[in-house]
Order: C-alpha cells, then sequence, then structure tokens
C-alpha cells in the first residue's frame, strides 16, 4: 500500500479476515493493494484494515500541495 498513488479518486474494497477479496470482485479492481504485517499477526478484521488504509489515504494526500505537486 506505500508503493501506490493513493491521492486520485478511491473506491476502497475491503475483503474478509480470512479470505480476503473474492475472484471476481478483484478481477473488476484497477489495483489491489495489501497491508505489510509483522510479527506473528496474519490478518486485520475488516473495519481495522479499512481505518490503516483510510489513515495511508489521508497521510498521502497530506503531502501534496494544494495544487496537486507533491511537496
Amino acid at each position: 500500500m506505500y508503493e501506490k498513488d493513493l491521492t486520485g479518486p478511491i473506491g476502497l474494497v475491503i475483503g474478509n479476515e480470512g479470505d480476503g477479496v473474492g475472484r471476481l470482485i478483484k478481477e473488476q479492481c484497477d489495483h489491489n493493494v495489501s497491508i505489510p504485517m509483522k510479527g506473528e499477526i496474519g490478518s486485520l478484521n475488516a473495519s481495522a484494515a479499512a481505518a490503516v488504509l483510510a489513515y495511508e489515504i489521508v497521510r498521502q494526500r497530506m503531502r501534496c500541495s494544494p495544487s496537486g505537486i507533491r511537496v
């Protein structure tokens, strides 16, 4: 998720804890990202994953100047 540009229009599709997003839905998405996990944590529940991704989207957008050019 850190390598993707998340500053444009975005619709988040969040998968379930065990299986993630289904194949047919994944095929309809423009990009697929995952949250890097450290240690013994295998996955996050959907609401925690959405919060982490929402934070990264806001972080990236705050790094842009008002004209939309990264500073």
